[in-house]
């Protein structure tokens, strides 16, 4: 039998004289997921606020009764069919209890029962701003006072990978997007080992991938007999999650029963509504109006390297910037990159929710954004008689704890193609000893680790065999996927760009002739150089179809 863990007891909350909240009554088990629904202003989030105990929320009649297991010794708190067991914090034992969270005299106990509750408030993002997604995560986990320094190293890297911001563990929490955000809160609630979750609007900042991911996470915390409660204006979130669900109208518990049922009453919806996850998100990271770059040239007079270019990049997509040698690609990246200033027009990148106009110099201006666009030059280099690890954290000044250090750069490895076993072997390895195809994506592996959001290749596959071109194609593709990195290819190889771009500009002569589908764009550049070379396009057309021949189609790589 299932133990209870809440009882609600005609609470009612009045706020500046008129109720907001009127005889609510209702308990909650071990395991079991509650949703509330309602319109805006029905009380939703009022109510929420009450269960937790936030000052001011104290309700004006009724009783708020949790049942744990409690330990008189350090005050560790856990579900109530725990009562008898050992505390996991000083190995005394643990006691059966009912607490009045408003009532109870003993003030520790009141504190310690709230901690033990967690929560996720609608765009409420309690984060150490300066501090990176990883040491907000580290913070929560030794104010358990349980752990030790290496079980609190792998379990923060456990969970930001569980909530799949592994890829962000190095980034601030005040570039984090609203979206991300919410992922570090739920990371650093489930670090805390609630006996209970209260979740307000849990998916709302999220995009559908992420959403999916959530759903998930939350189902498998309440089969580990916990308890829920969480509210959301999408009703398909309630039905995926939630055992039972109340309807609230103007404060009042107006109807209560099985999902499926209540949504169908309040929404009409003909059946339980499966969240797709097909959606791809279509938010512009990059967004370039009218750029110029001149340059003044003794024996030319002026050049336009940039000549007025506008296109925008959404956030996780592979952009290629193609066209023949001169025309302006490289100039143009290392404008979008903040490392040369444009002669007129805007530049806009997004970092988090904030767009930074990268003519602006200092901290405020481009150097917000320029931490997270990663560079990889055609001529990379490594050190070649130091370690993989090395090359990987010491040789880019990332000072980090040796356990971490070593944490990460196996993370990375595996993100860009390595199974661990290969990470783990590779770390040891001299950079001379490797291949040409891992010492490029050891490379790739070096400016991921610094976890940016753009990542700029300039004529990646220049000197490529079409062995190293494929490996690192599946790494590009491997990285969209895991980390979620937009990334730009500055290339005039149109094997390289079909492999891996979804969309592409084709520049010349400093100006944008066409945007569009990769192959549109290859087309386009096949027609070009045969209209330039004065070769005909047939023969363009047959070498470029040779050439070919010796790669690998993109639906091959990206499995489209």
């Amino acid at each position: 039998m299932k133990e209870k863990i809440l009882q609600l007891k005609g609470v009612s909350k009045k706020f500046g004289g008129e109720y907001v909240l009127k005889d609510i009554s209702f308990s909650l088990s071990e395991g079991e997921s509650l949703g509330i629904l309602g319109k805006s202003g029905s009380g939703k989030s009022v109510l929420i606020h009450v269960i937790r105990g936030f000052r001011g929320y104290e309700p004006d009649e009724g009783n708020i009764i949790y049942s744990v297991s409690a330990c008189n010794s350090c005050y560790w708190l856990d579900i109530p069919s725990k009562d008898g067991e050992k505390c996991p914090r000083c190995g005394k034992r643990l006691e059966y209890r009912e607490v009045d969270i408003w009532k109870t005299d003993d003030r520790k106990l009141f504190y310690n029962l709230r901690k033990r509750i967690g929560i996720m408030l609608q765009r409420t993002f309690a984060l150490y701003g300066e501090k990176s997604a990883f040491e907000n995560v580290v913070e929560a986990l030794s104010s358990l006072d349980m752990y030790n320094g290496d079980i609190i190293l792998n379990r923060a890297m456990e969970l930001l990978k569980i909530v799949n911001m592994n890829h962000r563990a190095l980034t601030p929490a005040r570039d984090l997007s609203g979206g991300e955000k919410q992922r570090i809160i739920l990371a650093r609630q489930l670090a805390l080992d609630p006996i209970m979750l209260l979740l307000d609007e849990p998916t709302g900042t999220l995009d559908p991938h992420n959403t999916q991911l959530i759903v998930e996470i939350l189902r498998n915390f309440v089969k580990g007999k916990k308890a829920m409660i969480l509210t959301s204006h999408f009703p398909e979130i309630i039905q995926e999650l939630s055992n039972r669900v109340i309807w609230l109208e103007k404060g009042r518990i107006e109807s209560e029963g099985e999902p499926q049922r209540i949504v169908l009453e309040k929404f009409g919806l003909p059946e339980r509504k499966k969240i797709s996850i097909e959606v791809i998100s279509k938010n512009e990271i990059i967004n370039l109006k009218n750029v110029k770059k001149y340059y003044y040239s003794i024996t030319r007079g002026i050049v336009k390297a940039v000549d007025g270019v506008s296109l925008t990049v959404n956030e996780g997509e592979i952009f290629g910037i193609l066209g023949p040698s001169g025309s302006g690609k490289t100039t143009l990246s290392r404008i979008i990159a903040g490392i040369t200033e444009p002669t007129e027009g805007e530049v806009l990148v997004r970092v988090g929710d904030e767009w930074i106009d990268m003519k602006q110099p200092g901290p405020l201006g481009r150097g917000r954004a320029t931490p997270y666009i990663g560079i990889l030059h055609q001529e990379f280099s490594l050190y070649p008689y130091r370690s993989v690890l090395y090359n990987l954290t010491d040789s880019i000044g990332l000072n980090l704890p040796a356990e971490f250090a070593k944490l990460r750069a196996i993370d990375i490895l595996t993100g860009i193609g390595f199974s661990e076993k290969e990470a783990e072997a590779l770390l040891k390895k001299n950079a001379d000893e490797l291949s040409e195809g891992e010492k490029h994506r050891v490379a790739l592996a070096q400016v991921m680790i610094r976890e940016p959001r753009i990542l700029i290749l300039d004529e990646p596959s220049g000197t490529m065999n079409p062995i190293t071109k494929r490996e690192v194609a599946e790494s590009l593709v491997k990285i969209k996927r895991e980390f979620g990195t937009t990334i730009i290819i500055v290339s005039h190889d149109m094997d390289f760009a079909l492999m891996t771009c979804e969309r592409a500009a084709l520049m010349l002569n400093g100006k944008i002739l066409h945007i569009g589908d990769t192959e549109e764009i290859v087309k386009r550049l096949v027609e070009l150089r045969a209209e330039v070379i004065g070769v005909p396009l047939d023969m363009i057309k047959a070498a470029s179809e040779k050439e070919r021949e010796i790669s690998i189609e993109k639906s091959e790589i990206t499995g489209g």
